[in-house]
């Protein structure tokens, strides 16, 4: 399974949120951070990133004559580079993007789901903005983007953080030109 296939799944993906900033989970804490998903398809799941090369085992102790393991994402992890982005199918960006959004759906909802959960305090985003660029502005909005999220993804768990999803989303409404502002008729 090449690493498109194996992320393009929620679950799959909803793992791979839940052990960034260096974090190595167990398998059992990884399903009480996906509670909606049933302990069999967490492991299952894990399974599959850890055969595909998304995880490493980080560690392994005896409990109660089993071996629990604990799970990380491998810096070295195989990534979708722009090349493999363009020989994707429409078909195959359709699926990816699915994926992403079922995943954030149920983010989302398990999120709702807890107790004492605030969208208000706790600052919850979901706005949508139709914005018009040139391809030099869209080049600069992505650079400064890039610039303000980066550092931060190195930011590792701590008391005083909370881990937030952060899922920017941008594509073409129209073509260029498309939505031409219309003639306005002579005033006399």
């Amino acid at each position: 399974m090449d690493t498109l296939e194996l992320l393009a799944h929620p679950v799959r993906l909803r793992v791979v949120h839940a052990l960034r900033g260096g974090r190595a989970l167990t398998t059992g804490q990884l399903c009480a951070l996906i509670p909606d998903a049933s302990k069999a398809t967490v492991y299952r799941h894990v399974d599959l990133l850890a055969a595909g090369g998304i995880l490493d085992v980080a560690d392994e102790r005896r409990v109660r004559g089993a071996v629990e393991r604990s799970y990380r994402l491998r810096q070295e992890h195989p990534g979708i580079d722009a090349e493999a982005m363009r020989a994707l199918t429409p078909q195959h960006h359709e699926r990816a993007f699915a994926a992403a959004m079922a995943a954030l759906v149920a983010e989302f909802g398990a999120y709702l789901e807890r107790d004492g959960s605030d969208p208000v305090d706790d600052l919850v985003g979901y706005r949508q903005h139709a914005i018009w660029l040139s391809k030099d502005e869209l080049a600069e909005l992505i650079g400064a983007m890039q610039a303000a999220i980066a550092p931060l993804l190195a930011n590792e768990p701590s008391r005083d953080r909370t881990r937030y999803l952060l899922s920017p989303i941008l594509f073409p409404a129209e073509q260029a030109g498309q939505a031409e502002q219309p003639e306005q008729p002579d005033r006399l």
